[in-house]
């Protein structure tokens, strides 16, 4: 080893680190030393130009949320989490509300219909391959968004949001 700097960098080129947002964990490696791919990144391409069916069609979006605990959510803390009044009505559904929609295939459909429903598939079963206890909860009454949530395998909670509009 030398003190002489030209000598020490030119030894060991310096390889750029990704930067991290400050409180993010790392990826976990897996068995064969690679990270694990994330939620996100492993619905984001499913979730482009995906719409979710209503008499509004609206964009699917990936979404986090900071609640951690073991129990299941409750209406309560989606308001919290969610910043609304305690008026705002929310409700929970059975998850399988979500999906009754968007994965049957009707005889009827064009090729435009077949491609969501593929994509919804794709979705539901990457969603089932990167969260427990899934939980679907509605808020609002006309225009309502629609929160499908689970817990990750390091605890924290994610999923999707979309919103149904119901006259």
């Amino acid at each position: 080893m030398t003190n002489e700097p030209t000598e020490r960098n030119a030894a060991a080129p310096a390889q750029p680190q990704p930067i991290q947002p400050p409180g993010a964990a790392s990826p976990t490696p897996t068995a064969d030393n690679q990270p694990a791919t994330t939620l996100e990144a492993v619905i984001s391409p499913l979730l482009t130009d995906l719409l979710y069916p209503s008499e509004s069609d609206e964009p699917v979006k990936f979404v986090t949320c900071y609640l951690a605990q073991e129990t299941p959510l409750t209406d309560v803390q989606l308001k919290e989490w969610q910043m609304v009044p305690p008026s705002t009505y929310v409700e929970e559904r059975p998850v399988a509300d979500f999906w009754s929609p968007v994965l049957t295939q009707e005889d009827w459909y064009g090729d435009e219909e077949t491609k969501r429903t593929t994509a919804f598939q794709q979705l539901k079963a990457a969603l089932d391959a990167h969260l427990t206890n899934q939980q679907l909860f509605r808020q609002g009454d006309t225009e309502i968004t629609v929160y499908l949530l689970g817990r990750q395998a390091d605890g924290t909670r994610a999923g999707v949001q979309t919103m149904v509009v119901e006259s």
